[in-house]
């Protein structure tokens, strides 16, 4: 089965510019844009707790401390935004811990202009970190629900990848080579689709393992066949779905 990839550039050029009280349905919730001094200083909180746990790189706390993550939840459950904890998102999916965002996009080492995949664009957390951190983003989700949702809201908050619906497991050819690779979502083995659109010196990150659990792996390209690979720590991501997956 052929995969058609539908890439997505939303403008928002017929929304307001201010988007204090907006409210938007989907997946029957309702989502109100507002970021007091509540939510800034929950994620104030929230960067504190990364510190502890061990995140060093201050560009990542520092996107982490900007980006509204409640803006990614019903606001029924707002308290949960800045809990380190994922949560469901629709879809059988959920976005991620925030430890988990962190500790992945630390060891991204992204630098401005670096041209990143993302394999599971999600509700588009993720996304809007490495956007923050300077990356040229192209970022595929399988679900087309979520899809809908996130090249609608990302572009109305300011932030503007590359969005494409389609099999992640594949990657995104058209566009390769990438400096960076990020997958969200756990894969049986490393795809070789993947490598191969890996630049020279690029950076894969990738959970692996089981439907259970995974290791975080991560991949340096030296060479156009040659790999070091390292074996982190143990996670657990909703599976990736596709043909060079589960």
């Amino acid at each position: 089965m052929r995969t058609v990839y539908q890439p997505h550039q939303f403008s928002g050029s017929n929304l307001p510019h201010k988007f204090q009280n907006l409210w938007y349905i989907s997946y029957a919730m309702a989502h109100k844009f507002v970021d007091n001094y509540r939510e800034q200083g929950a994620r104030k909180k929230l960067v504190e707790v990364l510190k502890k746990k061990g995140i060093e790189d201050e560009r990542v706390l520092n996107a982490i401390g900007v980006v509204p993550r409640h803006y990614f939840f019903d606001e029924t459950f707002w308290n949960q935004a800045y809990k380190d904890i994922a949560f469901p998102i629709g879809a059988g999916q959920t976005i991620s811990q925030p430890y988990t965002v962190a500790y992945q996009t630390e060891l991204l080492h992204i630098r401005k202009g670096d041209k990143v995949l993302e394999i599971g664009t999600g509700c588009g957390y993720q996304t809007c970190i490495l956007l923050k951190l300077g990356a040229i983003v192209y970022t595929i989700e399988r679900q087309e629900k979520l899809y809908e949702r996130t090249i609608q809201v990302l572009p109305f908050m300011g932030y503007k990848p590359n969005f494409f619906l389609g099999d992640g497991s594949k990657g995104i050819a058209a566009h390769a080579p990438y400096n960076k690779i990020i997958v969200t979502a756990g894969a049986p083995v490393i795809p070789d689709t993947l490598l191969k659109q890996l630049a020279i010196g690029g950076i894969l990150v990738i959970p692996v393992g089981d439907e259970k659990a995974q290791k975080v792996v991560t991949v340096l390209k030296v060479g156009e066949h040659d790999y070091e690979e390292h074996v982190l720590d143990t996670f657990r991501f909703v599976p990736l779905k596709g043909e060079n997956a589960w």
